[in-house]
């Protein structure tokens, strides 16, 4: 096998080569460029940094990817096995190791090849099949949609990066490469790839620090998505350039001076703001060309963190600094490991310069980033471990979202949230730094401390002052959170909350609640039901039950106990049915109806319905609502409609929808009735007909907080030019006695007409 994989890019060099006549033609020496692009060579002189044996396995993946990809050709014309070898040389900038390089290699092989997982272990290693794996996109399955297709990959991709980081590594290099050759494609593919760049993978390759890589990504994306606007500010910058290149070169003359007479050796560098920061800054702040005055940079380069602050008093006493305009990154590194003093300086000719001053260390993790790891590895044989947290705790989060959410559309939802680059930083009573992203708000705060604590947020104070929860944090806030044990996520967090793990923690908190109160209410409902058969309560699960538990639960065709009540308490099953089906198997076991306690079931039980009542106090979340076209409150006469995947509905007994609905499935109504006690008030609507004139609207509302019933909505319509309109008040009130002193206070209310509740369907 090998001789014959040996063969095949000598094969490609005579297929190149022959027929050529003696004198050298175009088309011959494009014919000997592909071959050299193609041949291990060109990837031999970045591995210098790998053991011998490790190049070995290298060239094996290589040799093994060229007989995969032989015949196949990229859209220039060149041949495919060009790609892979870029992909890897990219890789070998970053000093990977032989793993990844070999996985680089052969990337494409499973997708595009046909080579198996197996075949790939069984030649390279679990390692290196698992890598390329995680590269591999889902085309094989079918997904109704592009977008539900690209979710699920990209979910794929992340999980893998998720537990190896270098699979990222290799699809962000697998991506420049493509980037750098996207002339070749069909222009009508430039604008999707460039926008899904910009929106994915140059968001990442900045949350994890590499921060050359974000540059080029966002370069090449700018220029194939907007060329017009690329071709403008390209000439307008080249122009500024010419402009500027005096004052930039009298001003690194003058840093190069100072630095030299403060006796610090450094290293300076020129540094232009690219096209595509340009133009967001001219997008977002609305300026002109001209009005962005930070194109130029410099970076300064020191051996120590404490000659960082000796160089920044360097630079402050050379030049003014802008005020607002410093940032102190190394006492607070960015969430990517970023480090490094930022100060804007006015120049001469009232030009601002912005300075970058950090230490080599700093500038190898600002260029690469996690990729850092392997090449303090290949530079000083060993690391302090520092790079390896580098993006962790987001990668992390990857895991913890992936556990509780198992829609990969949802999925990529949370995760695209947590790729703003920006962050603000905020402290913890106890001082400790906590990174968010911008427009985090207090619950992303305390998710971002521990889920058990956003779980139970109540209240929140910020520098000591209460804030409501939704309220964004600032830099430099110090936060403090106030929790209850019996607290739960509210519904209304999700409108707010800017995290993808606090979405994703409330979603599945939310859900979990919802799922333990439909629970509860169909054990409820199981119970009443079977007492209506003559046993008095439900068969234990335990040990001495499970065949007939196991027996049910085959009836049913569910797999557990708990989800065939959660499928009682949210009407997908009917009770009565499944309480029959229990009867006859304790039958069979031996077990006695009660006669009493059936009588007594029979005699109590809602003439019209099929259950035993269920009672209802308004602590109920998810499990029970209550119809919006009736509203009951509490002193109604109310019954229930078990919903298929609703829950509990409740209706009063004379409304229009609930009369139909019962006409049509009687049996998924059951009793239900209020409990002497509630524990929260209701909302209902009332009609107010008045007279139209000044401040009624007023008088009105004034009426209604006299009588203490809450006004939560109010519709006026549009009936300006009559005499009189109706005003559509929802009001929440604690029982009907209350509701009908309400009225009455309202009736009593001058230019009011008439006061009712509207009925549906009467």
């Amino acid at each position: 096998m090998s001789a014959v994989l040996d063969s095949s890019s000598d094969k490609r060099k005579r297929t190149a080569t022959a027929g050529a006549p003696d004198r050298p033609t175009a088309a011959a020496a494009h014919a000997v460029a592909n071959a050299a692009a193609a041949s291990f060579a060109a990837l031999t002189a970045k591995l210098d940094y790998l053991d011998p044996a490790d190049v070995e396995q290298v060239r094996q993946a290589y040799r093994f990817a060229d007989e995969a990809h032989l015949g196949q050709l990229r859209a220039s014309g060149e041949p495919y096995i060009t790609h892979p070898i870029a992909v890897a040389a990219q890789c070998a900038e970053w000093k990977l190791d032989a793993q990844a390089l070999m996985a680089a290699l052969l990337h494409d092989a499973i997708e595009d090849c046909g080579v198996t997982k197996p075949e790939l272990i069984e030649r390279f290693g679990v390692q290196v099949a698992e890598l390329v794996d995680g590269l591999t996109k889902l085309d094989k399955l079918q997904f109704d949609t592009r977008e539900e297709n690209q979710a699920e990959s990209f979910r794929k991709m992340l999980l893998a990066m998720a537990r190896d980081v270098r699979v990222i590594l290799i699809k962000l290099a697998d991506r420049t490469h493509n980037m750098r050759t996207l002339e070749d494609m069909p222009r009508a593919k430039w604008s999707r790839i460039s926008s899904e760049t910009l929106d994915i993978y140059a968001p990442i390759a900045h949350r994890l620090g590499l921060n050359q890589t974000y540059r080029e990504l966002q370069e090449l994306a700018f220029r194939y998505l907007m060329p017009w606007r690329h071709q403008v500010l390209s000439k307008a910058v080249a122009k500024a350039r010419n402009r500027r290149r005096d004052l930039i070169q009298k001003v690194q003359r003058e840093v190069e001076q100072a630095f030299d007479a403060a006796g610090i050796r450094i290293g300076l560098a020129g540094r232009e703001k690219t096209l595509y920061s340009i133009y967001c800054k001219m997008d977002d702040k609305h300026l002109s060309f001209a009005q962005v005055t930070d194109i130029y940079g410099f970076r300064v380069i020191v051996p120590s963190v404490i000659e960082c602050y000796t160089a920044l008093g360097v630079l402050h006493q050379l030049y003014k600094p802008v005020p607002g305009r410093f940032k102190d990154h190394i006492a607070i590194p960015k969430v990517n490991g970023y480090q490094s003093l930022h100060t804007t300086l006015v120049g001469p000719s009232g030009v601002n310069v912005e300075f970058q001053v950090r230490t080599e260390a700093m500038h190898v993790v600002a260029e690469s980033g996690v990729a850092a790891h392997w090449l303090y590895k290949a530079s000083t044989g060993e690391h302090d471990g520092s790079a390896d947290r580098l993006g962790t705790k987001w990668l992390q989060s990857l895991l913890d979202i992936q556990h509780e959410t198992r829609d990969a559309a949802e999925f990529w939802d949370h995760v695209k949230i947590d790729l703003f680059p920006d962050a603000v930083y905020v402290f913890t009573p106890r001082s400790q730094i906590m990174a968010l992203p911008r427009g985090a708000t207090v619950v992303d705060f305390a998710y971002a401390i521990h889920s058990d604590i956003g779980d139970r947020t109540v209240a929140a104070k910020i520098n000591g002052e209460q804030v409501p929860l939704r309220t964004e944090l600032n830099n430099g806030d110090v936060v403090e959170v106030v929790t209850a044990s019996v607290a739960a996520p509210n519904p209304a967090w999700l409108g707010f909350v800017r995290t993808g793990r606090a979405r994703s923690k409330i979603r599945h908190q939310l859900k979990g609640l919802a799922q333990a109160e439909s629970r509860d209410l169909g054990e409820k409902l199981l119970t009443q039901a079977l007492r209506a058969e003559g046993f008095q309560r439900l068969p234990a699960a335990d040990a001495d039950n499970q065949v007939l538990w196991d027996k049910l639960l085959r009836f049913t065709g569910n797999r557990t106990r708990d989800e065939l009540l959660t499928d009682l308490g949210l009407g997908k099953r009917i009770a009565s049915i499944v309480a029959k089906r229990l009867v006859n198997l304790l039958a069979e076991t031996g077990g006695k109806r009660d006669a009493l306690l059936i009588t007594r079931e029979r005699f109590t039980a809602h003439e019209n319905v099929s259950q035993g009542a269920v009672t209802l106090d308004g602590s109920e979340n998810a499990s029970v609502q209550y119809a919006t076209c009736c509203r009951p409150v509490p002193g109604d006469r109310i019954l229930g409609y078990l919903g298929r995947g609703e829950g509990l509905v409740v209706h009063t007994d004379d409304c229009g929808v609930a009369r139909r609905l019962q006409h049509k499935d009687a049996e998924r109504f059951i009793g239900v009735e209020w409990a002497e006690e509630t524990v929260r008030p209701f909302e209902t609507l009332l009609l107010v007909t008045v007279v139209n004139g000044k401040s009624v609207l007023a008088r009105v509302a004034s009426a209604l907080a006299s009588a203490e019933a809450d006004i939560t909505h109010v519709d006026m319509g549009d009936e300006r030019g009559q005499e009189a309109c109706d005003l559509r008040f929802v009001v929440a009130v604690r029982d009907r006695a209350h509701l009908d002193a309400a009225m009455r206070t309202l009736r009593r209310t001058p230019a009011v007409i008439q006061v009712r509740r509207p009925r549906p369907g009467k």
